[in-house]
Order: structure tokens, then C-alpha cells, then sequence
């Protein structure tokens, strides 16, 4: 059951990821910055716990849920990047984001999921 809720809400991410969603969004890589805001919103929508690594000199954020670590993100990198699992909360991976990104992310993606139900 994880991995089917885990595609749906990837897809509805996947479309509704946008400069409002990140100042970071590119067309050409539309998960590029999205991390803290994606991070937030899966929990919303699938709990579990945030995760972080670093990345560079930055954090990364990402999911684990159901005992499984999930980076809805993974796509922005080029290179495969090393998974530290360092336990994060909500406050850190906000601070990677803003109330409005967060705001038009969580409902764009609840729009998008509950349609996909009916």
C-alpha cells in the first residue's frame, strides 16, 4: 500500500511542483529546491518522519515512511548522493521554505490526490 499512495502523491508533486512551490523550480528539473516544502507535505499526507542529509554546503530533506526512506526529490540531483538519515522536524526542513510555498504546495497536491481518488 505504501509504494501505490508513495507513485500517487510523487505524480501529484511532480505536476504541481512550480516557482510558487520554489524559487528554485526550472522547467527542465522541476524538483530543484523543492526539498523542505516536499518533505513537509508528504508527511501531511503520508506521515512518517523527516529525514536530512547534507548536500554541498546545504541541507537536504527528505521521508521516511513506513520504516522506508523516500526522496520525492532525488530527481534534481545529477549524481547519486549519500543518504545520512539524520533525524530532522518540521521547523528545520521550514526554514528551506516559506508559508506561501508551503501553503500552495499542500493544496495543489490535496487537490490533485483527491482527484486521482474519485
Amino acid at each position: 500500500m505504501g509504494n501505490k499512495n508513495n507513485s500517487k502523491l510523487q505524480e501529484a508533486l511532480f505536476s504541481a511542483w512550480s516557482l510558487q512551490s520554489s524559487t528554485r523550480w526550472q522547467s527542465d528539473n522541476p524538483a530543484l529546491g523543492q526539498c523542505g516544502v516536499t518533505a513537509l507535505v508528504a508527511q501531511d499526507n503520508l506521515g512518517g518522519v523527516i529525514l536530512k542529509t547534507r548536500y554541498g554546503d546545504l541541507w537536504h530533506f527528505y521521508n521516511l515512511i513506513e520504516g522506508v526512506s523516500v526522496d520525492f526529490t532525488a530527481s534534481q540531483f545529477d549524481d547519486k548522493i549519500t543518504y545520512d538519515d539524520i533525524p530532522a522536524n518540521r521547523e528545520e526542513a521550514f526554514a528551506d521554505t516559506n508559508k506561501d510555498q508551503y501553503d500552495y504546495l499542500s493544496s495543489a497536491v490535496g487537490l490533485k490526490v483527491s482527484s486521482n481518488t474519485q
